[in-house]
């Protein structure tokens, strides 16, 4: 079938400003909603030249938005990843899955025992479903945290993963929105991250004391009073990003143990830190595929943005890309 492209830029007076970019799509390439949402699932949508398949993202001032479908085809939405409590299944096989997790949920158990965890859910639902023995665990987010965590169905598929993570093979990325504005438009954060007698982690000098803590971050955008970073991680420390922004005078928002005075914001009224794992890759150990998976970001902190960027000041640096949203598979 020929190949239709239709695009648009968002002029400062256009009506478009400051509107949904599932609404431009659909006077681009017509058809209903539902088509216009699956034209998004199949990458159709590119804004300022990155895929995107958030349908709610408010539009700027110089945004690009080109729509690419085939002629007399109705896309179809992709069916939505069926919700468990806490987690929705986003990949799995006989050997491993990736689950989505919910930001509220503790990963394990810590020293007091709780039964409502991640990897209690996950490994009643592969036990329940036949899908396998159980789900161990291979890395961790912390509670208020949301994001993709790989499980394997064997403690040998759990060994085979770990050594990719502590190998640093993996791909983890991760979407931020932390407190201030970050002088540098890119950057590293590097120390060695130690554990006090209240449990918090910090940074060190002492090889000897802490464990090397590598971060690299990017500005998506700069908002009003706040900046969107795209994050990835070379090593997988505990709280690693959380401690970084904080020392450096830019804790993510909503952190409750990291300079939080400065990590409260009006319009960040969530019991969540505004941290999400948004995706994560790495090599199959049975078949030796390369498997990437990506997250949508979540409802809260899209609205977060959008509001922001109608309070930024004329003048504020727009961002160059969205942060990327592909399902994963």
């Amino acid at each position: 079938m020929p190949m239709i492209v239709r695009q648009t830029v968002v002029e400062a007076a256009s009506p478009h400003l400051g509107g949904r970019i599932d609404r431009v799509v659909q006077e681009l390439a017509g058809g209903s909603r539902s088509h216009v949402t699956g034209l998004f699932d199949a990458g159709c949508v590119t804004l300022n030249g990155q895929p995107t398949h958030e349908t709610g993202w408010q539009l700027a001032a110089g945004d690009r938005i080109e729509v690419r479908f085939e002629a007399h085809r109705r896309y179809a939405p992709h069916p939505r990843l069926r919700p468990h409590s806490g987690f929705a299944v986003v990949y799995e096989d006989r050997d491993l899955l990736v689950v989505d997790k919910a930001a509220e949920m503790l990963t394990v158990a810590t020293d007091r025992g709780e039964r409502y965890t991640l990897a209690a859910c996950v490994n009643q639902y592969v036990r329940h479903s036949g899908g396998g023995r159980g789900a161990f665990v291979v890395h961790r987010l912390d509670r208020g945290v949301s994001g993709l965590l790989v499980f394997g169905k064997s403690r040998e598929m759990e060994q085979q993963l770990r050594d990719q993570f502590a190998a640093r093979k993996p791909r983890r990325q991760y979407v931020a929105i932390v407190a201030g504005r970050p002088r540098a438009a890119e950057g590293e954060f590097r120390s060695y991250l130690a554990t006090d007698k209240a449990l918090n982690r910090y940074s060190t000098l002492d090889r000897q004391v802490g464990q090397l803590a590598v971060t690299h971050y990017r500005i998506l955008e700069n908002l009003a009073d706040t900046t969107l970073v795209e994050v990835w991680l070379e090593t997988g420390r505990r709280n690693q990003i959380r401690v970084h922004f904080a020392e450096s005078g830019h804790p993510v928002l909503g952190d409750p143990r990291y300079q939080a005075a400065a990590a409260r914001h009006p319009n960040w009224p969530h019991q969540r830190i505004a941290l999400h794992a948004q995706t994560l890759g790495f090599e199959h150990p049975v078949t030796g595929q390369l498997l990437q998976f990506d997250s949508r970001l979540p409802a809260e902190m899209l609205r977060f943005v959008n509001q922001s960027r109608g309070e930024a000041r004329p003048g504020t640096p727009r961002r160059k890309r969205s942060p990327r949203t592909k399902r994963g598979g």
